[in-house]
């Protein structure tokens, strides 16, 4: 399969497309949207070149609808690659396999939830409402990504679809548990940010003193479990010393996820 800037006349249906991203990376894209059959099969094909490794890939990296591939040029030719890779995209089921279950303590009290009121004036709903509404989702985590540990999950519930804010803050504290279109995320490190901030947990997502440092991967699911703002305070004392140790287990296996599924 010859490389070049895409795969000519795919479609969301059709084979996925193989693209070049700079001198030593491809990228193996499923679709133009962001939902879960397309997250499915990325993960997918994540799994199987996990376990069927090719000489002279070096990274994996799973996005919203595609796979970038790192590779060295000089181990592997680029247009062997896209073959190999074309052929091991070839017949991927768009599964979601059971991965890791994580319950993250959630503290949606106003003194660490900064903008729960101004969400609740936008929705019509009470604080109580949004952090009931918002802690009884399953969200999956499509993918890491703009800061260290920062996991992009989805579905955040319609009634709580908001657009970013329109002035970002300048520090967003680590931990903060922010919603933003259909997407949630908790914030990995302090970092600027837009999102909507409606609550915080003591769980750290980026740990250098954890291997991986990351919380989270590609795949995981995550529920929050609401705490009060007493032991949301002690629960981030454990953290800070690094005694507070959160686990997951396994997730319930889930059916092919339908085109129409987001």
């Amino acid at each position: 399969m010859p490389v070049g800037r895409e795969m000519a006349n795919a479609t969301h249906k059709a084979e996925p497309r193989i693209l070049t991203s700079g001198d030593t990376a491809l990228v193996v894209e499923f679709g133009r949207e962001v939902d879960r059959r397309v997250s499915a099969l990325v993960l997918a094909l994540t799994r199987r070149l996990e376990a069927q490794p090719i000489a002279g890939v070096i990274e994996l990296v799973p996005t919203f609808r595609s796979l970038m591939v790192h590779y060295d040029p000089l181990v592997i030719a680029p247009a062997d690659l896209s073959a190999r890779l074309a052929a091991s995209a070839a017949g991927l089921d768009a599964v979601e396999e059971p991965g890791r279950l994580w319950r993250l303590p959630a503290c949606y009290d106003p003194a660490v939830a900064p903008d729960i009121a101004a969400v609740a004036a936008a929705t019509g709903l009470t604080p109580s409402e949004i952090a009931a509404l918002h802690s009884a989702e399953t969200y999956h985590v499509y993918m890491l990504g703009y800061l260290p540990g920062f996991p992009y999950m989805g579905d955040t519930p319609a009634a709580l679809r908001l657009p970013r804010r329109t002035d970002p803050r300048v520090k967003v504290p680590a931990g903060s548990i922010a919603i933003a279109t259909a997407m949630t995320a908790v914030y990995g490190i302090e970092s600027p940010g837009g999102w909507n901030l409606i609550g915080r947990t003591p769980a750290l997502m980026w740990d250098l003193r954890r291997e991986p440092p990351a919380l989270l991967a590609a795949g995981d699911k995550v529920l929050f479990e609401p705490i009060g703002l007493s032991e949301y305070e002690a629960l981030a004392a454990r953290a800070s010393a690094g005694t507070l140790t959160i686990t997951s287990e396994p997730a319930p296996r889930f059916a092919p996820v339908p085109e129409s599924a987001t």
